[in-house]
């Protein structure tokens, strides 16, 4: 009686569990990974996202000393246009679709300035 009953474990079953084992084992050592990668993402998207606010707000201080300097002085500031292009490439107006050909006219690109 001192003696204790061992189960037996079926060979697939044990080889299930040790593939299972390294298979968690895989996936946990891809998730630190990730999350350590995702860490360094957020830190060079904070200092980039840093870097532009410092940029707009040197301008817009810039523009509020440019703004005072003109009015001690008596005059005006006017702020230069925004810089935007806007190019379109027309092959030809015959054989186009009238709802393009309508959006073209409403902006004025049909006719030669």
């Amino acid at each position: 009686m001192g003696e204790e009953v061992k189960a037996l474990i079926p060979e697939s079953v044990l080889k299930k569990k040790n593939r299972e084992e390294e298979w968690d084992l895989a996936k946990k050592k891809q998730v630190e990974a990730l999350k350590l990668k995702n860490a360094e993402n957020r830190k060079l998207i904070y200092s980039r996202a840093k870097f532009c606010a410092d940029e707009y707000a040197k301008q817009e201080k810039e523009l509020i000393e440019l703004k005072r300097e003109a009015k001690l002085k008596g005059g005006f500031y006017v702020e230069p246009e925004a810089k935007l292009l806007f190019i379109i490439r027309i092959r030809g107006i015959n054989a186009m679709h009238p709802n393009t050909r309508k959006i073209l006219q409403l902006l004025r690109l049909r006719q030669i300035p």
